[in-house]
């Protein structure tokens, strides 16, 4: 048997274990908000030491969580030193998820395995990638061959609010520096550049009156509507934006919350909307942070009396297509073509990820790792989100091929 079969044979030897790894992660909720993450990080450490996995525990600050209005956050790091020289490899997924919601048929944190498939909350993304690349690296260590570099795990607990305290948090406070980066995956793609997110929080200030006596007030609420009008109609502009990254098309804009209004009897003094625009990789922020907040202010200047106040929530910078990142991409398609039997291409996606806090400390990075043809297909952040058992295999098979071909010796 080659290396890469020995790999792939401990793998099937110990899917089960794999499986039941899984299953233990997803049966700690980790809802985000209100984002109470520290014990499902004690858990996933708990679980990891009974491997021989030690996992150094950091744990974000109060100060730090209460800007985010999250409740705790503990990230983890599993650090693997081979010989000396090679690069450090980090394989990064994130354990927080959205709540799951109503429409299950399933229990949302009971890992219940029907046809061949896990279903709870975060099993597709990314708890099933806590469990690809915990065993791609135990696959690794058990050829016995010689190594060189460094391979870490980091496990973190910020996606859902940006990553700012999570690889964010381990980047900026120089507690991990990689050469090369695979994050969490949701495809078959080795997916090399993501869209970029601004979110504004927009607040219109009226009058409040009795609708009895409309004239005595302003209408904060008619303002609101021909703010969304314009927005929705600047979506006609942005689609003659196109994005020359496969898997991305073009720049849009969607209002996600409205909130105003206290009764139907008084005219709405005040309406909140809360918009998430995406950008393509060839967009900078700072110019559509500045057109769509041009787009507001002369919209609302139409309507005499509403006073506009403009918050941003989030600006995730996107994740442009990479040079450094040919040896993971190269990797990943060879293996890929092996395991799956079909062409592995690369591809951008409209999603935003963590991974382009790592591209922008330099890291070369790719995403890959379980998942469906598509994101769609895992149901991911709808009910009954589930992970095919056999794309976590094959998934881990890839990887820990993968990680041979660029730290051994």
């Amino acid at each position: 048997m080659t290396d890469h079969q020995k790999l792939d044979a401990w793998i099937d030897a110990h899917f089960d274990e794999e499986v039941r790894f899984l299953q233990a992660l997803v049966k700690v909720p980790t809802d985000t908000p209100p984002g109470n993450n520290a014990p499902h990080a004690e858990r996933t450490a708990e679980l990891l030491a009974a491997m021989g996995l030690a996992a150094d525990k950091h744990p974000v600050p109060a100060w730090a969580l209460q800007e985010y209005g999250l409740q705790s956050i503990t990230n983890l790091i599993v650090r693997r030193r081979y010989g000396d020289g090679g690069k450090t490899l980090a394989l990064n997924a994130h354990g927080d998820v959205v709540p799951p919601g109503d429409g299950w048929t399933h229990p949302p944190y009971g890992g219940e395995i029907v046809d061949g498939k896990l279903y709870g909350r975060a099993s597709a993304v990314s708890k099933g990638d806590f469990a690809t690349y915990t065993f791609a690296l135990r696959a690794l260590e058990s050829l016995g061959v010689p190594l060189q570099g460094q391979l870490e795990l980091h496990f973190t607990y910020d996606e859902e609010f940006g990553g700012e305290l999570g690889p964010g948090w381990l980047l900026n406070n120089g507690l991990t520096k990689p050469d090369y980066l695979i994050a969490a995956g949701f495809s078959y793609q080795v997916v090399t550049a993501h869209n970029g997110c601004l979110q504004l929080e927009v607040t219109l200030h009226g009058m409040a009156s009795h609708a009895a006596y409309p004239h005595t007030g302003v209408d904060a609420l008619q303002a609101a509507t021909k703010l969304l009008t314009a927005l929705y109609a600047h979506n006609e502009v942005l689609k003659t934006r196109r994005s020359q990254v496969e898997g991305i098309t073009h720049p849009y804009l969607n209002v996600g919350r409205i909130e105003g209004g206290s009764n139907t009897n008084v005219v709405p003094g005040k309406v909140v909307l809360k918009l998430d625009r995406r950008m393509i990789p060839e967009e900078g922020a700072a110019a559509v942070e500045a057109e769509v907040r041009q787009l507001i202010e002369s919209t609302v200047a139409g309507s005499p009396g509403v006073q506009v106040e403009i918050r941003r929530l989030l600006l995730a910078q996107a994740l442009k297509p990479q040079t450094t990142n040919a040896p993971l991409v190269q990797a990943l398609q060879r293996h890929g073509q092996a395991v799956f039997g079909e062409p592995i291409p690369t591809s951008g996606t409209p999603l935003y990820t963590d991974v382009r806090l790592y591209g922008a400390a330099g890291v070369a990075a790719v995403i890959y790792g379980a998942g469906p043809r598509t994101v769609l297909e895992s149901n991911a952040k709808r009910a009954d989100e589930h992970l095919v058992l056999e794309d976590l295999r094959r998934a881990t098979k890839v990887v820990a091929r993968t990680l041979l071909d660029l730290l051994q010796a």
